[in-house]
């Protein structure tokens, strides 16, 4: 199976399928996506005809309201269910960055302000991942910080490893150039003063993850005690995104299959302003 979903316009879709879990099952494939902004489908026929044939029923966008206002949202004659979900509350322009900053850890403080102030959207978020049977897809601008973080939660909960959600979060880094190159469209006469502008190594999301786990006990229990999502909705998550578990195997076999779900593929991306 194919991670990076090729579009002409859409350059950070990705199906979150392929992984491997602790208790050794697989995150389905062809079930939950993530991805840049889908506004981009107006006026690309190829590409939304390529979106249909994916059968997703339900677009979860965690943008501003203000930025579906001014840059649109995905096209309503798809006839799909469309949610605003804005996770982010304090809108900050990664442009203009202190380049003196460590750039992880302010992009891991700026999650952890998500974390805290968008509880309300991201129960809802996975409540609405849990509940369907047919394919879904969350969004936020270039697929990379909201859409990132989101995904981890969603991860984590399955049972993927750090490691794996670590390298599901950095393969936005594929894109750097494009949303560099994108900005500087969007924005002629400005200067990046951002160096980082664009980039999401690993070390970002390890130190969100770390940072819920130090100040919650666990991504379980914050999910659990902060955002208040049921342990049955968890449950229900696990049981629609995961494989079936299977048979405990007997004998003196003993091969073990220690193979990940990274998958392959291509991107770049695009999508400037408040996260990305």
């Amino acid at each position: 199976m194919i991670r990076h979903v090729e579009f002409e316009r859409l350059h950070n879709f990705r199906d979150l399928g392929g992984y491997r879990t602790a208790d050794g099952r697989t995150v389905r494939w062809g079930r939950l996506y993530r991805s840049d902004s889908l506004a981009k489908l107006h006026g690309a026929e190829a590409d939304r005809k390529r979106f249909l044939e994916l059968g997703v029923s339900t677009v979860i966008d965690l943008r501003y309201p203000w930025e579906v206002e001014a840059r649109g949202r995905v096209p309503e004659d798809l006839g799909l269910r469309y949610l605003n979900l804005s996770v982010e509350h304090r809108p900050y322009d990664q442009a203009e960055i202190d380049p003196e900053l460590d750039p992880w850890r302010y992009l891991a403080d700026r999650y952890a302000e998500v974390a805290l102030d968008g509880s309300a959207e991201l129960r809802a978020a996975l409540e609405v991942i849990a509940a369907a049977d047919a394919p879904q897809v969350f969004h936020c601008a270039s697929g990379k910080d909201r859409t990132g973080l989101l995904a981890a939660l969603v991860l984590v909960l399955l049972g993927v490893s750090e490691d794996d959600v670590a390298a599901d979060f950095a393969l936005t880094e594929l894109a750097t150039e494009r949303l560099r190159a994108d900005w500087r469209a969007a924005n002629p006469g400005r200067t990046l003063r951002w160096p980082a502008y664009g980039r999401a190594p690993e070390e970002v999301i390890r130190l969100f993850l770390a940072d819920l786990a130090a100040e919650y006990g666990s991504v379980a229990a914050y999910v659990a005690g902060h955002l208040g999502v049921a342990d049955e909705v968890v449950e229900r998550l696990r049981e629609r995104l995961l494989t079936p578990a299977e048979p405990t195997r007997t004998g003196t076999d003993t091969d073990t299959d220690t193979t990940s779900g990274t998958g392959t593929g291509t991107t770049i991306g695009t999508g400037t302003h408040a996260s990305q």
